[in-house]
């Protein structure tokens, strides 16, 4: 199973604050990221996905913030699946920054739903088949 993927952004401009830290909701879009790009990794576009009626809504997110990003720091950002998917999947996370020092370590579950319903489904046979 392809449990782990790695990803970098360079902090814009954009994303801070008048102080050039990161704002704390820029986070999530992050984990966002490396959740998209771990599916893109796998094969699967996510765009396809909700196009056949599956979506992912967000259903809990965790962050611990242990340090702050700023402007132009270039942040790595690790995807890690916890189990193998049901209803529900589930992924931790750690960004660190350039000097390898840990910026945020997180938490994420995501809910498998129909598009059409909005009631919960199991993960797809052909994700599963990837992993």
């Amino acid at each position: 199973m392809e449990k782990t993927n790695k990803i970098n952004i360079r902090v814009r401009y954009s994303e801070t604050d008048k102080m050039g830290v990161v704002y704390h909701g820029n986070y999530a879009q992050y984990l966002e990221i490396a959740r998209v790009e771990w599916l893109r990794a796998l094969g699967i576009s996510y765009k396809e996905l909700e196009d056949s009626g599956v979506m992912l809504p967000v259903v809990s997110l965790q962050i611990n913030y242990k340090k702050s990003a700023r402007y132009d720091d270039l942040l790595t950002v690790e995807l890690h699946l916890l189990k193998t998917p049901g209803v529900k999947i589930e992924f931790d996370y750690r960004i660190w920054n350039q000097d390898q020092e840990i910026i945020a370590e997180a938490n994420t579950v995501l809910a498998f739903i129909d598009g059409a319903t909005f009631k919960p489904i199991r993960c797809p046979k052909y994700i599963l088949e990837k992993l």
